[in-house]
């Protein structure tokens, strides 16, 4: 398998089954794989990490998805909307605290419509020097268009599984046809596309994921969001059972060798679980806790738990900004509130942890 492993690294094209027997790896046989994708990160991206804004702006979504809190028939969360003015400060402070790109992120939510995303863009663009990011979810083509011409720079869309029948099945208000149609219009276009999937989402498996990393390399993406499926009380998908942390780095380890210069993020949804799942030894135990992990650098368990993502191929790690009156309310799935911090704090603090890693903080914004 280590030949293999290596092979990837110089190129070589894996099938399916051999990404899914490498994905099966115990933890012993799997430290060559994190090493490896950890070298090829260091080649591509000198060590750097990218630090990225994340203003979550709406948390009203018009989908059904399984296993989403934001979910249209979750009757249970308090919804909320920002202005766009509100947005646009929000960007310029993230802009002022040192933030080189910033993520607009929403629920499917059309009260927001094509004329004031391109407002909200061309004034942050106006007023700072920042790559933007789209996270809007499936809107038209025209749509697309207009706010690439505005000056919109990224587009994070996820696939969730390439699993035709389950995605079909965990999104009844859509379509894989329809979500693979959106995410090549991304492309055509000339955003910088990025996308993802779970790790652990029911029904779900090796192979899924093996599949899932080829279609992230056939889409040609530049970014791709790789975390575990969490369990949230008030969605159809509530009794499943957490994802892996292990397998989540080998599969964001993975991905990294075959895909060398791609952007993968630190998740949020990997830190739930791998504070729940780790104990000082980094011995799997059970995966039942679900607690949310700030990035913060509040303790020494958290400080590994960052550190083993990062050497496990991943290179970027994005930071809530919204104000906190929104934060604890944009709840894709159950987590703790953070403690309330300005954004230029909350920065300084994440820049110590990285660079106590021995990691570089990227200045650029890579376009």
């Amino acid at each position: 398998m280590f030949k293999l492993i290596n092979e990837i690294v110089d190129g070589y094209e894996p099938s399916a089954f051999e990404l899914t027997c490498i994905l099966k790896l115990k933890e012993d046989e799997a430290e060559y794989l994190f090493n490896k994708a950890y070298e090829v990160k260091k080649n591509t991206s000198n060590n750097e990490i990218h630090l990225r804004a994340i203003i979550e702006f709406s948390n009203y979504c018009r989908c059904k998805c399984y296993y989403c809190g934001l979910c249209c028939q979750n009757q249970n969360l308090k919804r909320y909307r920002m202005t766009p003015d509100e947005i646009i400060e929000n960007a310029i402070e993230a802009n002022n605290a040192g933030y080189k790109t910033v993520v607009l992120q929403s629920g499917e939510d059309m009260y927001y419509t094509e004329d004031m995303i391109s407002y909200i863009i061309k004034e942050i663009k106006k007023n700072c020097n920042m790559a933007i990011t789209l996270s809007v979810g499936e809107r038209s083509y025209e749509e697309y268009k207009k706010w690439r011409n505005d000056g919109a720079d990224r587009f994070l869309m996820k696939h969730e599984t390439s699993n035709e029948a389950l995605y079909n099945m965990y999104h009844p208000h859509s379509s894989f046809k329809k979500r693979m149609k959106c995410l090549r219009w991304l492309s055509d276009l000339g955003y910088q596309v990025g996308s993802g999937f779970m790790i652990g989402l029911p029904k779900t498996g090796e192979e899924d994921y093996a599949k899932d990393i080829l279609l992230l390399k056939s889409l040609k993406v530049h970014m791709a969001g790789i975390g575990p499926f969490i369990p949230h009380k008030d969605t159809n998908l509530k009794e499943g059972k957490m994802g892996s942390a292990f397998l989540t780095m080998k599969a964001v380890a993975l991905t990294r060798i075959l895909i060398k210069d791609i952007q993968l993020p630190a998740t949020t949804a990997f830190n739930v679980v791998s504070k729940s799942c780790c104990n000082q030894n980094s011995k799997l135990k059970n995966e039942s806790s679900i607690k949310a992990l700030a990035c913060s650098g509040e303790s020494e368990e958290n400080n590994e738990n960052v550190k083993k993502i990062f050497r496990s191929g991943a290179n970027v790690l994005m930071k809530k900004v919204e104000p906190y009156k929104y934060r604890k309310l944009y709840e894709i799935y159950p987590r703790d509130e953070d403690k309330i911090k300005s954004i230029s704090e909350e920065r300084r603090e994440v820049e110590r942890l990285i660079y106590s890693m021995g990691f570089n903080i990227s200045s650029r914004m890579d376009l």
